[in-house]
């Protein structure tokens, strides 16, 4: 009998839908259990779908409009028409203006369990790592050929395990562990790499956060990353996919072999910051006081859940936006924006004179509800700060915690938050 090798999770979840033993660097075509399209994207999905008469998808499919909701433009009204007109013809899967981001309201649908293996038509796919998913980031091309087959084609990535350790001080959050992580590793550290995080301070962090470090894996180059199928997990899911549902408790095996192992001990980390115009371009909050600010945004597929706006209003709450910045939030989700209202986050939100917008993606990608002006500097807690990502090339953008973007909405300039903690 052949003995078995060792495998990573990115292993076994890719050797399951080929139907075949994979290691790091095999190639092979698997099955995908679901894919989706955003209004940025989903155009050219459907016009490949229409262009090759595909009447029916092989894989569960689904679109969402986030990241010009509601539309700002003739042009972008056209584009949503056409989504919704597809929806209906093709009897799929449709979350419209008002659901929130994507990487928010697909996995609160249920649709996404541990093991499965999941395409999107979105760079920041790699989010659902935090429910044990094999889950990437494709063209539209791609994700058309998936839906019309079923499968798709991959290449098994080498896998770099993270252990992070150590006891989180008061005022660190999830979103200061990845971008010192970034900032240590470099934006090309992980490129087409899988990434395991194990150890205490993963263990201990909700699933808010663990969403919040899986979904800025791709700006450390990494194809796909997995954190702890857990305890954590499976009750943050059975609301949500339904109790009856099974779920694979998928781990690497014990002599699983890594292409790297990095430990980072978190006791000694402090809030940081993703300077212009690279997200590993990282200082310390502290250090960069100086720096005055015209925008802060609160919200994005990185940061604009229940959590975020929790540590966000702990800062806010009894103060004032600072009068030379806009303050804007957007929750991630309509869950997440009825579960504000009902703690009460969102009262102390206007009474601090920040701006609620619609859920969506709207100024982490500078479509609309808060284009920067010629030279302004906004600190946001999206997950990219390269240039004219929201929507002014002349714009300067840091990226933080939300509790460093309220410190920081509050004083005008950039601020280390742990006074308030």
């Amino acid at each position: 009998m052949k003995k078995q090798i060792p495998k990573t999770v990115a292993e076994k979840i890719l050797s399951r839908h080929a139907g075949k033993d994979l290691s790091a660097g095999d190639f092979a075509v698997c099955k995908v259990d679901f894919a989706f399209g955003q209004d940025g994207t989903s155009s050219i999905i459907i016009d490949r779908i229409r262009e090759m008469g595909i009447k029916d998808f092989k894989t569960k499919f689904c679109m969402v409009i986030d990241h010009s909701a509601p539309s700002p433009s003739e042009g972008v009204s056209r584009v949503h028409k056409k989504m919704r007109d597809f929806a209906k013809d093709f009897k799929t899967g449709l979350f419209d203006i008002g659901c929130g981001v994507c990487h928010q309201v697909i996995p609160e649908s249920g649709n996404i369990l541990p093991g499965d293996l999941v395409l999107g038509a979105d760079s920041h796919t790699c989010t659902y790592g935090a429910l044990g998913a094999f889950s990437t980031g494709v063209g539209s091309t791609d994700l058309a050929i998936a839906l019309a087959t079923g499968r798709n084609w991959f290449k098994v990535p080498a896998t770099i395990k993270i252990i992070v350790k150590g006891k989180l001080p008061k005022g660190v959050f999830a979103k200061d562990i990845i971008l010192h992580i970034i900032g240590k590793l470099r934006s090309d550290g992980g490129t087409y790499k899988a990434v395991e995080f194990s150890g205490p301070v993963i263990d201990n962090m909700g699933m808010d956060g663990r969403f919040t470090v899986c979904n800025m894996l791709v700006e450390l180059g990494a194809k796909a990353g997995f954190m702890p199928v857990d305890k954590k997990t499976i009750a943050w899911l059975k609301p949500r996919a339904g109790k009856n549902k099974s779920f694979a408790q998928i781990s690497a095996d014990k002599d699983a072999v890594y292409e790297s192992v990095h430990e980072f001990d978190v006791s000694g980390f402090k809030p940081m910051v993703a300077m212009p115009h690279s997200v590993d371009n990282t200082a310390e909050a502290s250090s960069l006081k100086e720096v005055k600010i015209g925008e802060a945004f609160l919200g994005t597929c990185t940061n604009g859940r229940i959590d975020d706006l929790k540590a966000a209003a702990k800062v806010l709450k009894g103060r004032k936006v600072h009068p030379g910045v806009k303050m804007i939030i957007a929750p991630s989700s309509r869950e997440v924006y009825l579960e504000a209202l009902r703690l009460g986050l969102v009262d102390i939100f206007i009474k601090a004179q920040a701006v609620i917008v619609a859920p969506g993606c709207g100024p982490c990608v500078g479509t609309h509800n808060g284009v920067l002006s010629d030279g302004e500097v906004a600190i946001s807690t999206a997950n990219r700060n390269f240039k004219g990502r929201m929507g002014n090339p002349s714009g300067f953008i840091y990226l933080a915690s939300p509790a460093t973007v309220a410190a920081s909405a509050v004083k005008g300039r950039i601020s280390d938050p742990r006074v308030y903690f």
